[in-house]
């Protein structure tokens, strides 16, 4: 109804999942990246949950656009069915003929196979994507391990990513279920938007939309959205929605913090009468405004009223990718030989996105060892941060960065420098060969896109840090803390001190300045650790 008025050609905030809309937030962009790792990487089995409304369903679609041609798919997006049924959906999926007549599981999966292993000898990887997995029975995630078993000697035939609310975490947990959760090796929880995400979520939709800069949200109203939805997509779209609609009755173009309350309140049902609050359609019309106009948007208004249903999704990450325990040193880098500063300026460097995540795992894989640092139930992950350029020689382990102003016909899609090693005067590169080039520090700084990501040791229990506690992590921090230049004593106490050089840090690096050392905190000391 008021798309024309604002200049939109369909509505920005719709709650239909649409991959044009996919607004990569640095835990989607995590998540993808964890999936395209452990797809085209053949890892097997790979697990995505989230809480209700965090943009599961829309990162599913947005991962078949990023998938290699050479990759065939098989979606399943009704969870509710049996063991023997989903077998059907799946030979179906991929377009699996059957012969007439009666036929058994057993049919089902020999024909699969065979069309897996000749899909495996065209050179080609097979994808089983099941969403709203949460609601699948034993028996079927039984059935779906089974699957595993149709492999070569060194590679699987099929990648299996279950995608699914937080319970699934928890059905995986179960005992009947334990050989299935042991072979999943990618897992990934998408968290809710955090403030600067989300004022870049309403800007990329306002701007999919059709959007000239006619209409907007003032800083009021985008930390209003962001107090009510706290960071959920659903309830982001919702109350943006309905703010749009409430500014469309007011004829204004500029969304105020007044008008994001009020949407709130109409949202709760807690809305006042529209005649002197302001929220919700004026009954006695005024302007212009025709009693058929009035009413139409009553109606609306009515509709959208008992429309949503909302729950809270986790506010926890937990980035697991079970490839082994790491003993927290970085692979040791091959002998470099220095090359010219006009070889480095091609695309001799820069690496594309499934090459830069393979290669910054292998790295870390390579460096696996039978004892480590962190204990059993470390897991490899990815976490990714917006550095400024002046930092990088602070990272001890290999990362990589996006690669800005890359001038060479590289073809579509982001590139990436992937280091290796810091020094004084620059850096060490990979190539997408695996060679190694020493690159200048003008150069790692001329081509630093800002968003870094490396590989993290996650445990499934993380202990937050924080005044009063005591121990060896404590003064691992106080190091790490003391060697980058705060003002930190070594006692192992995580005292006022330490607190406040942590806030210090926190605020520095752009997070969020509570003077607490929790995972995402922990993650980017631990890249600075010698």
């Amino acid at each position: 109804m008021y798309a024309p008025f604002f200049g939109f050609q369909e509505n920005p905030f719709n709650l239909t999942p649409d991959p044009r809309y996919l607004f990569l937030s640095r835990y989607h962009r995590e998540a993808l990246e964890h999936l395209l790792y452990g797809i085209n990487e053949r890892k097997g089995f790979i697990a995505i949950t989230g809480g209700i409304g965090t943009g599961k369903t829309t990162l599913c679609r947005a991962l078949l656009e990023h998938l290699d041609p050479k990759t065939q798919s098989a979606l399943i997006f009704s969870s509710f069915i049996s063991d023997e049924e989903i077998l059907k959906s799946i030979n179906q999926e991929f377009g699996i003929e059957m012969g007439p007549g009666t036929l058994s599981k057993k049919d089902y999966v020999d024909a699969l196979n065979q069309f897996l292993l000749n899909n495996f000898g065209d050179g080609e990887n097979a994808l089983l994507l099941i969403d709203e997995a949460q609601n699948l029975s034993h028996a079927v995630l039984e059935q779906i391990r089974l699957l595993s078993n149709l492999e070569t000697a060194k590679e699987k035939l099929l990648q299996v990513v279950l995608v699914g609310q937080s319970e699934l975490k928890g059905l995986l947990h179960s005992p009947s279920l334990q050989q299935l959760n042991e072979r999943i090796t990618v897992r990934y929880d998408l968290r809710p938007l955090d403030e600067a995400d989300l004022r870049g979520y309403v800007h990329h939709r306002l701007t999919v939309a059709g959007g000239r800069g006619e209409v907007g949200f003032s800083n009021g109203a985008l930390g209003a959205v962001f107090g009510y939805s706290r960071g959920n997509p659903r309830r982001i779209n919702a109350v943006c929605d309905r703010a749009l609609l409430i500014a469309f009755t007011k004829e204004k173009r500029i969304i105020s913090k007044k008008m994001v309350k009020d949407a709130v309140r109409d949202l709760k049902g807690e809305g006042s009468d529209a005649r002197t609050s302001g929220v919700g359609p004026p009954l006695f019309v005024r302007g212009g405004w025709s009693k058929r106009r009035a009413g139409a948007v009553l109606l609306l208004v009515m509709l959208m009223a008992g429309l949503f249903v909302w729950r809270q999704g986790e506010d926890m990450m937990e980035v697991f990718s079970s490839v082994g325990r790491v003993n927290g040193t970085p692979a040791p880098a091959a002998s470099t030989q220095d090359t010219p500063t006009a070889e480095i300026a091609n695309a001799a460097v820069f690496l594309d996105q499934a090459t830069s995540l393979a290669n910054l795992f292998r790295l870390f894989e390579e460096s696996v060892s039978g004892g480590s640092d962190y204990g059993e139930g470390a897991y490899l992950g990815l976490v990714s941060f917006d550095i400024a350029s002046e930092y990088f020689i602070l990272f001890k382990k290999p990362f990589r960065v996006l690669a800005a102003h890359v001038a060479s016909p590289l073809g579509p899609g982001p590139r990436y420098l992937l280091i290796t090693q810091t020094r004084d005067n620059g850096a060490v590169a990979l190539d997408p060969e695996g060679g190694v080039h020493k690159v200048t520090r003008p150069f790692v700084l001329r081509h630093w896109g800002g968003e870094v990501s490396f590989v993290y040791p996650h445990r499934q229990v993380f202990q937050t840090l924080s005044r009063g506690m005591k121990g060896r992590e404590v003064l691992k921090v106080q190091e790490v803390l003391k060697r980058v230049g705060y003002l930190v004593e070594l006692t192992a106490v995580y005292d006022p001190q330490t607190a406040e050089a942590v806030a210090r840090f926190q605020e520095e690096f752009g997070l969020n300045a509570d003077g607490i050392v929790g995972p995402r905190t922990m993650a980017l000391l631990f890249q600075m650790w010698e």
